[in-house]
């Protein structure tokens, strides 16, 4: 029951934190730390990402079916559209991002390693040290970087460029908790001028193949037992809320709030590891 509890409360922690600009990793890291829980295994942690995407993938349904299509005709038949060109811009700027996540996870597991031998202390301490710093160094990053962009870009008029950015900084964030997927790509499309709204859906969509391609690299991991479901169906749940939440605040509300509980949490965590040094 425990193991069935724990699921449900990490579940619900993945939906509200993966598509809200706060970081889900910050999150999966210091429920279980705090608690005494076990560490989620990293499968586990993929599984309750699929919950997220299946929220991002049903939500967005319709326009998925829009940007394949449009794809499709782009490239058989020659017809330009939005749709056509957003779809390829996803497809061509996924690529060299997987690359680069898979280079800075390697990356950042040896500096973790390093840092804990150095300091002679346990690798979790020095875990939570680099996310607490990630969530208080991007919180500030996104604070100034949102209040100072012009918004001037719509979702439709996104160039290659800026796809290919906001893509690759996703890598950032898988290699190094607490950055947040969804904070840096938001932070680096509010810095080229995109839309509060028009980034946040841009965010989703770009995060689609890459989290589907983490699934399916664990898909041999994964233990299918009823805390997976549960973690899961909690995630996917929550995050449909999350998502219709955070496209209408957008509309009219800014990222400081975000920005300041980021900061917040991160004190948080630098004061539970000096209690625990």
């Amino acid at each position: 029951m425990n193991e069935i509890l724990q699921a449900l409360i990490l579940g619900v922690v993945q939906g509200l934190t993966e598509l809200l600009p706060i970081s889900s990793s910050a999150h999966l890291n210091l429920f279980p730390w705090v608690f005494g829980w076990e560490e989620i295994s990293a499968s586990f942690d993929v599984a309750l990402h699929i919950g997220t995407l299946f929220a991002i993938v049903i939500f967005f349904f319709k326009d998925w079916i829009e940007l394949i299509k449009g794809g499709y005709k782009q490239a058989i038949k020659k017809e330009k559209s939005t749709e056509g060109k957003i779809f390829w811009y996803i497809v061509i700027s996924t690529i060299p991002t997987g690359i680069l996540c898979l280079i800075l996870d390697k990356i950042s597991e040896k500096v973790i390693e390093k840092l804990a031998l150095g300091f002679s202390v346990e690798e979790k301490i020095i875990e939570m040290f680099l996310i607490a710093f990630a969530l208080i160094v991007m919180g500030i990053i996104l604070y100034v970087v949102d209040k100072k962009a012009k918004s001037k870009v719509e979702y439709k008029d996104i160039t290659f460029k800026q796809s290919l950015w906001i893509c690759m900084s996703q890598a950032i964030a898988a290699a190094f908790p607490g950055v947040s997927r969804s904070g840096i790509t938001m932070t680096v499309g509010r810095g080229m001028g995109v839309k509060r709204e028009s980034v946040a859906k841009y965010s989703f969509l770009l995060s689609t193949p890459i989290v589907a391609a983490a699934a399916l690299y664990d898909l041999k991991d994964f233990v299918f037992n009823i805390p997976f479901f549960i973690g899961v169906l909690a995630s996917f749940i929550v995050g449909v809320i999350v998502i219709k939440f955070l496209l209408e605040y957008l509309k009219k509300g800014s990222f400081k709030g975000f920005a300041i509980y980021r900061v917040i949490l991160g004190l948080f965590i630098i004061g539970l590891c000096i209690v625990r040094l």
